[in-house]
């Protein structure tokens, strides 16, 4: 342990940042010059401090020690870059680089307001997940966690109008009042049954969990379970656990940028890297599978089953519900509540395999989601697309944009060379190793995997082997049996062959049939009344008739823009004329990639897709891999290599003595 003040400083620039961004409203490109500026420079302190951490050496600043303030025994105000906060802290400090070339773009791209504002929340929000991530105790990164929800509010609420302020406040609700409750309570009953054994009260986090803890867990196991779920509960309302979930799809109204960076890798990976402090340096895995719970009619199992239940249930169920959204951000948002349960899920089963794909799953849906979030802003800037209905053939529109979102879905999928097969492989191997009933989370990690392809092959297929004259969006869940009759039959003025070989018909005479000429039922291809569908004037579509649906079809309300007067402008040039959503009439455009939208754009989608090939091609040589590793051995106290050589049962026996 050395005493070191870049801890502080990594947390504090991004701080200093804000007073420079406010201070150079009137100028925007020095202004975001600051936020370039400010990321370089964090991740700079953090990379600084890489190397003597992998070599065992821990870098802390303690307020106590710097100022003889202190709040209670046993609590100090402290943070600490150890192998597992030096592991989030890489990653949001690196891809911050490439989001502040990205959100220049996106909001000069649509003329958004009080952008100075936008960038001062987005460094303090840089600021607290950092903080977040080098916290050294429960009472430290309970502060930290609270303020991210704070300054991370008016990046939901950007917007402004009723959708935003709604959002804005369920997403207080949820994460600063309800999770930050739960992260309270927990906190405090930790400090009252460390405080029960003779070494006196403790908070700070240690590899392999507290070993007070351990022992008064001995004496008070029912209020160890309590806290040990309440510290769950309130990590996982941000890492979006069912039935906590519900605010991270609402909070999609925010600007692709914040939905990218925030809620792909700061705000939602914060709650899953809370989830892993738990359970690998509070509790500890020994400690877990030791204190099982009596559960009538089972028996005993150990707590971290209940917590695998809930994170495999989640998964799915987000994935089945995923499948339903036209909308794509919030097709998205539902892919992340999936994702970051594998991260939980992982973590849950204790295997030291597991627990390594669960790390590094934090990195590799970091790379992939971040990706298929840029393509979504993309999109949305340069042709005021948001429904996948209205994405056929928007491949030769925008060629690189909607390769890089194969890429990333790709990596969701799990499908090699994308990160996102290596962080699975490792837990499935986690899970075949333990066996017994923990077949069946494997089973659902494998159910996950053909869902993520299942909701995004659909966007992919759409974009590239889709065209506009002869589209037919086929939801999984909601559609007329066989699709719309224009998809496989031809009519008597279009004597081309449809694409299954379907012949020319008079409709004329079938109006009763299912597929009928009239299609006023079916306007809408995906769903036929979504729930993430709202008309222009903000009422539901369900509310309305048929013909008032078709007459509002093409002028759906814009859930990433506040202004229609604004999104009716061509800032720079390289916008579609049309600004309602979907093809234009004719067609969209053939573009090449250097001219599908601005390098402020197109150069961060490239990098942050290529980042996510390269973790999967050569995850050996990869930081975050070594890091995953370097945690596990400390928590398991062995070096990687043997413990896949110790049965689980054994493993967890020895862990516990």
């Amino acid at each position: 342990m050395v005493a070191d003040i870049r801890p502080l400083a990594a947390v504090l620039v991004s701080a200093v940042a804000i007073v420079l961004i406010v201070a150079s409203h009137r100028r925007p490109n020095l202004r975001e010059g600051w936020s370039v500026l400010a990321a370089l420079t964090k991740f700079g302190l953090v990379v600084s401090m890489l190397p003597a951490v992998m070599d065992g050496t821990v870098f802390q600043w303690s307020l106590k020690e710097s100022t003889g303030i202190q709040f209670l025994e046993g609590i100090d105000f402290a943070l600490r870059a150890d192998p597992l906060g030096i592991f989030f802290a890489l990653l949001a400090s690196f891809l911050w680089i490439f989001t502040s070339f990205y959100a220049a773009g996106y909001m000069r791209g649509l003329s958004e307001h009080n952008q100075t504002r936008f960038f001062a929340s987005f460094a303090a929000s840089l600021s607290a997940a950092v903080g977040i991530a080098f916290a050294a105790n429960l009472v430290t990164i309970f502060v930290f966690y609270e303020l991210l929800s704070l300054v991370t509010y008016p990046l939901v609420a950007h917007n402004e109008d009723a959708e935003a302020r709604i959002a804005g406040r369920k997403y207080l609700t949820y994460t600063f009042f309800g999770g930050g409750v739960f992260l309270l309570a927990g906190t405090v009953m930790i400090y009252w049954l460390t405080s029960l054994v003779g070494g006196g009260p403790t908070l700070a986090f240690e590899a392999g969990g507290i070993d007070a803890l351990a022992t008064a867990a001995q004496a008070e196991p029912v209020y160890a379970q309590a806290a040990f779920f309440l510290l769950i509960a309130g990590f996982g309302v941000k890492a979006a656990l069912m039935p906590l979930h519900s605010w991270l799809a609402d909070a999609m109204v925010a600007p692709t940028p914040v939905s990218g960076l925030l809620h792909a890798v700061a705000v939602v990976k914060s709650g899953a890297f809370g989830v892993a402090r738990v359970i690998l340096e509070v509790y500890g895995p020994g400690l877990i599978y030791d204190l099982p719970l009596d559960v009538p009619g089972i028996g005993e199992v150990g707590l971290n089953i209940p917590v695998a239940i809930v994170a495999a249930f989640t998964l799915t169920a987000a994935s089945i519900i995923a499948m339903r959204k036209d909308h794509l951000k919030r097709r998205l948002a539902y892919s992340t509540t999936a994702q970051l349960s594998y991260i939980v899920l992982g973590l849950s089963l204790l295997h030291p395999y597991a627990i390594v794909g669960a790390l590094f799953h934090i990195p590799a849906h970091a790379f992939a989601k971040l990706t298929l979030f840029f393509c979504a802003g993309s999109i949305h800037v340069e042709t005021h697309t948001d429904y996948i209905s209205e994405m056929a053939g928007i491949g030769k529109r925008m060629p690189l944009t909607m390769s890089a979102f194969t890429i990333g879905a790709a990596g969701m999928a799990g499908l090699p060379p994308i990160a996102g097969f290596v962080s699975k492989f490792y837990m499935l191997i986690g899970a075949g190793d333990v066996g017994g009933s923990y077949w069946l989370f494997a089973g659902a990690l494998l159910l996950s995997a053909v869902l993520n392809i299942a909701y995004f092959w659909p966007v992919v297929y759409t974009a590239f082997f889709e065209s506009e004259d002869r589209h037919d969006a086929k939801p999984l869940l909601e559609f007329p049996e066989g699709g719309l009759i224009q998809s496989y039959v031809t009519t008597s003025d279009d004597e081309s062959v449809a694409a299954d070989g379907g012949e020319p018909a008079d409709t004329s005479g079938i109006e009763n049939e299912p597929h009928a000429a009239d299609t006023d039922d079916y306007e809408y291809a995906v769903d036929k009344y979504p729930s993430d569908h709202t008309t222009a004037d903000g009422t539901d579509a369900s509310s309305q008739s048929t013909d008032t649906q078709a007459a509002e079809a093409s002028t759906r309300d814009d859930h990433d823009d506040h202004d229609d007067a604004v999104a009716a402008v061509d800032h720079h040039g390289d916008h579609d004329d049309h600004l309602t959503g979907g093809p234009p009439a004719g067609g969209w455009p053939r573009r090449s990639p250097r001219t599908e939208s601005t390098w402020l754009m197109l150069a961060p989608i490239a990098v942050i897709a290529t980042g996510a090939i390269v973790l999967g091609i050569g995850p050996d040589y990869a930081v975050f891999l070594e890091l995953a590793m370097q945690i596990v051995e400390g928590v398991f106290g062995m070096p990687f290599e043997q413990l896949g050589d110790v049965p689980f049962d054994e493993l967890m026996t020895e862990v516990t003595n």
